[in-house]
């Protein structure tokens, strides 16, 4: 971790030379000595840490020295820049103030001149332990790849002993079994077929593939069998030398003389020709971690006429879908075992099939929960456990306790740390830092992606790259750690934007330890703790369930000189948010992320907080504060201010002063217990067009008039833009601003009023058909939201060919303007939100619409009687949400259709249909044989006494299917 905290810095560094470095005159020298010194380290750094855990105290006093040295550097010139280059002023009264700080200033440049020189000494006495310890450990900087490789290379190889666990132990693995060996077996005899089995490590992915591969009915069917173990530090060519061996071995052939010393070209040929002339082969490749891996391997791998296959096992999804793509594909994601299963397991082993007995049941479960369902864990801690007197709960207690400590360890545990461990160390250093920082978040936590990536940014985590935004950069990264299967992500805001994700529990306990270990966050919940004795770089404040009145004393004698963030996680304790924000606004010169997040007794910002020149993310979401002051100008370098569900309705002239600002969030609902309303935004202020590295803009009051929209269309970077209480007049006036903002992903748009009372929204003023400019008007536009009434749809939404999600809240559009007619052919359209949108009678989804479409919901269309739908319309619907439509008396005809529908729900319908859902629960029922497919089916409503319902139908049906 050391290696990566070092490669955070250096860029850092980095970054300060090129923009910064002007400033520091004759110490850029130094600077420099300092960087590159660093730099000569981290090579080194690689190979320590991976002995790290088993080193001598000396070497891992050496890697925190690196770390903290590297740490003040950062310091140093964080607070140089703070204080000389706070005053960039020009003309007469300039020159006289720079002269006058000059001279003000003298003093201090002196104490960071020698701040610098102290850390040049720290660096140069460093760089001699770097020497003794490369002799002493004999490790060179050259060998970077070849260390680890042996490290890993020695224990690996212990997951073999997955494929010798005994088949009367394994649990839940019949099923996926059974799917797996149906499609190894099903199809034409005249394509390779590839395999692929994704998941984290200890799913079981190799023991499941063992068990497939060694099945009676598959040995029969490919004579010509093999298992190659890849893992992360393959040696391609021994790779295809033990390749050849098993084959020729099954084959009852001589192996090739002389193969150790041939290329890998020619050892792929010997593979190629061998599996040409053999017949019908299956090999595993188990444990990929590479694209580069299959795309060199399948090459030898001839097609032939023989219906040949391949199993892979992964950790990561781009290497299973990569692995199919010329192939037949074909990618089975491994799901944890069942809540069933990870109890059969458990008892299994523990108790020899038995029971678990009653005074441990708890504690048990307790434990499990933590496991999640995954196979290695269960068993692993099943075999600590078994250790353990079942007649003294206060053992297991203990066990469920330390967990996080027992993975901190050795024995029992360690090949579940090691295992897990594995991805994290195949990261590279900016995807580590991403993934350490989760450990923010509590257990059990439901993380907010784009909460999580706006800190990224902020912390500085995310690089620039040439031609990418840096929240694309962002997004990428999480995408990243989706793929190599350490991010769950558990709900999506719409098609391939995900909404909230989680860290699985075991995996969080290790992120947890090396986190703590290279003191990265100092988290408290106020109860009493002792202060790491390390300095305090990032605090997070967690929910705290008691009622802290006696620990001003912990904070009052901490200095939080070198603390960079401030997050509160979850509502917080009233008095120890107050009291350490006093602190921090007090103490902390280099703060840079301050996020409050839904605190609400929090009514306003400090003032001490403008005097912070470094920050950069200012997040209020969910406060109570109803004023942002005039000193908010001073904040040169916010990138990032979020004052949503605030009471915050005016923003200061001064705002206009940020120029590096990229997000601006001013918002609250309408109506705070209904989303359906749309949103008040903040008055807008004349020039708006000024904040040039605008990107996110929500939301703007247009009620001024056109002046204030024509200012949008000057904000080219904007990707997201909200603006409300827009006037029917200045729709076109809108339309022409829009034509300039190319790069735009978000549009919403809210008019003047509530319900009925909604002002028309005219953004009829931009013809596809006769414009020049129709090939790229909001072309890159992937989500439309327009609440207020409209007389037509705009000609142009037929035409928005990126359109992922759309929503038409209170259009209130009549029958002969359907608003599927122009929706129903865009080609990446996969979510649709109508409320109260259409006043016609019936709707009627045509063949070969809405091919991509997997959401519809559709609420409060009071006229709506009936829906319709077409064989071949709607191929891909998942999930259909029908709402508060009093007419409609019958389920959609034609609903049978949609085979890949997986959730329907009927919110407060009208009484007939209902009770007609309710009482026709049977087999020969029409209703059940036209939605009989769907294994999800909810009915939510008011009983007369107002009290809310909701029934599940098909309850033994949808178990079955289970």
């Amino acid at each position: 971790m050391a290696e990566t905290v070092l490669s955070f810095v250096l860029d850092q560094l980095s970054t300060f030379l090129r923009e910064e470095g002007r400033l520091l005159g004759g110490l850029r020298q130094e600077v420099q000595f300092i960087r590159d010194e660093l730099g000569h380290m981290r090579a080194f750094l690689r190979e320590a840490e991976a002995k790290e855990e088993d080193a001598q105290p000396r070497l891992q006093e050496w890697i925190k020295q690196v770390r903290e040295a590297a740490y003040d550097t950062e310091d140093i010139l964080d607070e140089f820049v703070a204080r000389f280059a706070r005053h960039r002023t020009t003309g007469f009264y300039g020159s006289f103030r720079r002269i006058f700080s000059s001279i003000k200033n003298l003093r201090a440049r002196h104490r960071v001149a020698s701040q610098i020189q102290s850390i040049k000494f720290r660096i140069n006495s460093i760089s001699e332990g770097h020497q003794r310890y490369q002799s002493e450990y004999g490790i060179s900087a050259q060998a970077s790849s070849s260390l680890s490789a042996v490290n890993n290379t020695t224990w690996r190889y212990s997951r073999d002993d997955a494929l010798l666990v005994e088949e009367a132990k394994l649990v839940g693995v019949d099923q996926p079994k059974k799917h797996l060996i149906s499609q190894l077996l099903q199809g034409d005899d005249y394509q390779l077929k590839v395999v692929s089995v994704v998941g984290m490590g200890g799913l079981g992915k190799t023991t499941l593939v063992k068990k497939v591969h060694e099945d009676l009915e598959v040995r029969r069917h490919f004579p010509v069998r093999a298992w190659v173990t890849v893992s992360e530090t393959c040696d391609f060519q021994y790779l295809l030398i033990d390749l050849i061996r098993q084959l020729h071995e099954e084959g009852k052939k001589p192996v090739p003389q002389s193969i150790e010393s041939m290329t890998t070209t020619e050892l792929k040929k010997i593979v190629k020709d061998f599996l040409q002339q053999a017949g019908r082969y299956a090999i595993v490749f188990d444990d990929v971690w590479d694209v580069e891996f299959w795309n060199t391997i399948k090459f030898a791998l001839p097609e032939s006429s023989h219906g040949n296959r391949v199993m892979l096992t992964t950790r990561r999804a781009d290497v299973a879908s990569a692995s199919c793509i010329e192939s037949r594909r074909f990618v089975y994601r491994m799901e944890p075992l069942s809540i069933e299963d990870s109890w059969t397991l458990f008892c299994n082993k523990i108790f020899n099939g038995g029971t678990c007995p009653g005074h441990l049941m708890d504690v048990a479960k307790g434990i499990l929960d933590k496991c999640e369902g995954l196979p290695l864990a269960i068993l692993a801690i099943s075999g600590l456990l078994a250790s353990k007197d079942v007649n003294r709960i206060e053992e297991w207690e203990m066990v469920r306790c330390s967990l996080g400590v027992e993975l901190e360890g050795t024995g029992k545990l360690d090949r579940v740390k090691k295992i897990l461990f594995l991805s994290y160390s195949d990261l590279p250093w900016h995807l580590k830092i991403c993934l350490l920082y989760t450990s923010i978040y509590p257990e059990d936590y439901k993380i907010g992606c784009l909460r999580l990536v706006n800190l990224w940014i902020a912390e500085r985590f995310v690089e620039w790259r040439e031609g990418m935004n840096i929240e694309d950069v962002a997004w990428s990264y999480l995408s990243e750690l989706v793929n190599r299967s350490l991010i769950q992500v558990t709900g999506v805001f719409y098609e391939g934007m995900p909404g909230n994700c989680r860290i699985h529990d075991l995996l969080r306990e290790i992120i947890i330890s090396k986190s703590r270990e290279q003191n990265m966050v100092t988290i408290t919940t106020g109860q009493p703790t002792r202060w790491p004795s390390e300095k305090v770089r990032r605090l997070i404040v967690h929910t705290s369930s008691s009622n802290n009145t006696q620990h001003h004393e912990q904070t009052q004698n901490y200095c939080f000189d070198h603390l960079r963030s401030f997050v509160t996680i979850g509502s917080t304790s009233p008095l120890l948010s107050r009291m350490l924000l006093s602190e921090v606004s007090r103490g902390s010169k280099l703060l840079k992320v301050l996020d409050l997040r839904g605190q609400k007794t929090q009514k306003e910002i400090p003032n001490e907080i403008f005097k912070m020149f470094h920050l950069k993310h200012l997040d209020l979401y969910g406060t109570g504060v109803e004023r942002v002051p005039k000193g908010i100008g001073k904040l040169q370098h916010l990138e990032y201010l979020n004052l949503g569900n605030t009471g915050v309705g005016e923003l200061p002239i001064e705002i206009l002063k940020l120029q590096k600002l990229r997000v601006l969030k001013v918002y609250q609902r309408v109506d705070p217990s209904d989303d359906d309303y749309g949103r008040h935004g903040f008055k807008a202020l004349f020039n708006m067009g000024g904040l040039l590295s605008l990107e996110i803009l929500s939301c703007m009051d247009a009620s001024s008039g056109c002046i204030t929209v024509k200012e949008i269309g000057k904000l080219t970077q904007l990707r997201e833009l909200a603006i409300t209480k827009l006037r029917r007049d200045d729709g076109k006036e809108l339309c022409s601003s829009l034509a300039n903002l190319t790069n735009l992903h978000k549009l919403s748009v809210y008019s003047i009023g509530k319900g009925d009372d909604h002002e028309i929204i005219d953004l009829n003023h931009h013809n596809p058909s006769l414009s020049s400019s129709s090939c790229s008007f909001l072309q890159s536009l992937r989500m439309l939201i327009l609440c207020g009434r409209l007389e037509k749809m705009p000609q142009w939404v037929a035409h928005l060919h990126s359109l992922v999600r759309i929503d038409l809240d209170w259009s209130r559009l009549r029958g002969e303007e359907d608003p599927l007619e122009s929706l129903q052919h865009l080609p990446n359209l996969g979510e649709i939100n109508f409320c109260g949108s259409y006043q016609g009678e019936g709707l009627y989804f045509k063949a070969g619409g809405f091919l991509k479409l997997k959401e519809l919901h559709l609420k409060r269309m009071e006229g709506l009687r009936w829906m319709r739908v077409e064989e071949g319309a709607l191929p891909r619907l998942q999930k259909l949400f029908l709402q508060q439509l009093p007419l409609l008396e019958e389920l959609p005809v034609g609903i049978q259709h949609l085979s890949q529908l997986q959730e329907l729900t009927l919110y407060e319908m009208s009484s007939q249909l209902r009770e007609e859902l309710l009482e026709n629960q049977k087999e020969e029922s029409e209703d059940y044989t036209r939605i009989a497919h769907i294994p999800e089916i909810l009915i939510g409503y008011y009983t007369d006494d107002w009290k809310w319902r909701e029934h599940q139908l098909w309850e033994k049906k949808k178990k079955k299917k289970t």
